[in-house]
Parts: structure tokens; C-alpha cells; sequence
């Protein structure tokens, strides 16, 4: 690639790519290549490919589910990770069609044996299963990167903080695996489950706009034990979904000093067509419109998640790393924004993505 730029480079630079991988970077490299791309436009940007650590696109279940090009390399975005839609019992089905996607597909494995079937997949103890999941571990170590534990009263039924007690020592079981934790709606409650997570576990949907949530909309403050989890190291990922962010809770974390570490969109194919997800550039969008630059936000899709999930050969513009990357453009353009509340904002920066580069394999995403 010849005269890239990304949107902090003081400087245009040259990027030869060898066998899926990134041979070299200079400001100029000689020679041609079988295959160059010349990005000369003023407008356009690149960046380390794009990943989405939550979405979910198995295609064969009813509730939550998409194709994985559709939230993947046709917005995009380069890797993907579907996080929780399958279990023990059900990874096998799902892991011959993400194989076939041009997108990177991996997995966090929901510690139900039957993955999300039917919404309440936590209320019956005995869907988990320690033994199944490490099987079936060893059977995909490179496709499953990690758990999945849903801790909203409609999946675990009555049984409260249990499951994710359970999650942690599976996830001690695997090797102290990434072990991403959904919070919704008590019981149990938020402050339960930050008693028991700890530094490098994930919390998705960090920026709800529900009771149960991070935000006291009664005091306008963020709740003290909230902001005492994100300093101890805890992860909070954005995890947009269709009723998991909100503006004001956002913003209100930005003003005391809390910021994402990671931005999802946990898109699946109704909030992909409907709204208010559409597609990761849009919720990158909305971190822009709360206050983040543009080159942090790029850091929370690339960077962050990579380290997060342990894909250690992604998410950075490094010789020896794998040769994903996004190619954007950033237009001076009003559009209105709407979180899972029905709140609005107005940004006057669009994003829009232009081709997808994986494993050195060009997509233009307008085709």
C-alpha cells in the first residue's frame, strides 16, 4: 500500500504487505508489489482492521443471531467475535459457517451448554457444565478465545449472582480466559457482580441506561462502586445493542473521568436493520459525539479489544502483525444519532468505511 495516512500520522507512509503479513513499513518503499493500493485522496484514513468484540451472527438461531460478513467485513470491520450466542452443545454448528466467512470470526463460549436458545439460558444450574466446556475447548482452542456469562434477572431466573460465580471458576479452569460478563436488569444486582469480577474481565453494555446500571439518574453522579471497579481494572466495553446506551450516562462518565476501553455494538440482524446499532462505524460515531477523539476511538476498535481477547497478532500497524486493515473516510457531515433510549444527539463528523483489508485481501465495501 502506497501513501497511507491514519488520522494522528504527521505523515503519509508506505506498508508492504508478505503472505497475509506485514513485511514493512516506511515512508517509502521501493519496488512494486502484485497487487498495489495508492491512497492519495485527502479524505481517506487508515487503521489497523477494525474488530468487534460482540456481536452475534450465528445464523441458525431465532433470538439473536446475523450472518457474519453482514456485521463484519461488508461495515468494515475485520474480526469479529461473537460473544455467548453458542454454548457446548451448539459451537459445533456454528463453527464450519464462520470458517467460511471472509471476516475473522471467533468466539466467547457461553457457559449455558445450549448458548442463548432461549432467553433464560442461566436459569437452570445444570446447563452448565464444567466438563463439556473444557472438551469442547480443546477441540477449538483457536476459535474460542473465551466465556460469556449473561447476568440479567431474564436469563438467570432465580438464580441470582450464581452463574457468574460459577463463570469465574470455569474461567480459572481454562487458564484464566477472558470472561466477558453482561449486566442488565437486577436481580442480581450491578454492585453483586463487581464484588465478584475482577481486573481483565469485561463488562458489557458499561454505558446502559437502566436501574441496575453504572449511572444514578436520581443524583446525576456515577455510583462509587462503579467507579471503584473501572480503577481496580476491570474492563467496561460499550456493548451498544438495542437497549444498552445511553447518552447521558456516557457523557456523565466522560465528565467524572470514565472513559470505555473498549467500543461493541452487540449487533445483531434486527438492530442492524432497524436501528439503533446500523453498524460499528455509527457507534463509533456516538463515542465521537460524547466527547472522544477520533484517534482513541480507533485505539478502543483495534488496539484494546485485540489485547482484551488475546488476539495477539491483531489490532495494531506493526511488522509481524496480520494484515488487517480498515480504510475510512471522515466526512464533514450533520447526522443525527439516537441511542437505545430514544435520546438525540447531532454530530457533524460522519465515518464512513470504504474497503476492508483481511489477511492482504483487498474488499471494497461499495460493491
Amino acid at each position: 500500500m502506497k501513501q497511507v495516512r491514519t488520522v494522528d500520522s504527521k505523515g503519509r507512509f508506505d506498508i508492504l504487505v508478505v503472505d497475509g503479513k506485514i513485511k514493512e513499513i516506511a515512508p517509502e518503499i521501493q519496488g512494486n508489489g502484485t497487487e498495489e493500493l495508492l491512497l492519495l485522496d485527502e479524505t481517506s484514513y487508515l487503521s489497523a482492521g477494525w474488530i468487534d468484540g460482540h456481536v452475534h451472527c450465528f445464523e441458525k438461531l431465532d433470538l439473536y443471531y446475523d450472518y457474519p460478513d453482514e456485521v463484519g467485513v461488508k461495515q468494515g470491520v475485520t474480526t469479529i467475535v461473537d460473544a455467548g450466542s453458542t454454548g457446548a452443545d451448539t459451537i459445533s454448528g456454528f463453527y464450519p459457517l464462520a470458517q467460511e466467512a471472509k471476516t475473522n470470526v471467533y468466539a466467547l463460549l457461553n457457559i449455558s451448554q445450549e448458548g442463548i436458545i432461549t432467553q433464560d439460558e442461566l436459569s437452570d444450574l445444570e446447563k452448565i457444565q464444567l466438563g463439556k466446556i473444557l472438551s469442547i475447548r480443546e477441540n477449538y482452542p483457536n476459535f474460542i478465545l473465551g466465556i460469556k456469562a449473561r447476568m440479567s434477572k431474564s436469563v438467570v431466573g432465580e438464580n441470582g449472582i450464581t452463574p457468574l460465580k460459577m463463570a469465574k471458576k470455569i474461567q480459572q479452569e481454562l487458564g484464566n480466559v477472558p470472561l466477558m460478563v453482561h449486566i442488565g436488569s437486577a436481580p442480581p444486582t450491578l454492585e453483586e457482580i463487581v464484588d465478584v469480577v475482577e481486573k481483565g474481565d469485561i463488562l458489557t453494555h458499561c454505558f446502559n441506561g437502566k436501574a441496575n446500571g453504572i449511572y444514578d439518574f436520581n443524583q446525576k453522579k456515577l455510583k462509587d462502586f462503579a467507579v471503584h471497579c473501572k480503577e481496580e481494572g476491570v474492563i467496561f466495553d460499550i456493548g451498544h445493542g438495542t437497549d444498552s446506551f445511553n447518552f447521558e450516562v456516557a457523557e456523565e462518565a466522560l465528565h467524572e473521568g470514565i472513559k470505555a476501553d473498549s467500543i461493541s455494538t452487540d449487533i445483531y440482524i434486527r438492530n442492524r436493520k432497524n436501528g439503533p446499532v446500523y453498524n460499528l462505524a455509527t457507534t463509533m460515531e456516538k463515542l465521537h459525539v460524547v466527547g472522544y477523539s477520533w484517534s482513541e476511538i480507533l485505539e478502543k476498535v483495534t488496539k484494546a479489544p485485540a489485547k482484551q481477547l488475546g488476539l495477539t497478532t491483531k489490532g495494531k500497524l506493526e511488522v509481524g502483525y496480520d494484515a488487517d486493515f480498515t480504510i475510512f473516510q471522515i466526512h464533514d457531515t450533520m447526522k443525527v444519532l439516537i441511542d437505545s433510549n430514544g435520546n438525540e444527539r447531532t454530530t457533524d463528523e460522519v465515518l464512513e468505511p470504504q474497503k476492508a483489508i483481511i489477511g492482504g485481501v483487498i474488499y471494497d465495501i461499495n460493491e
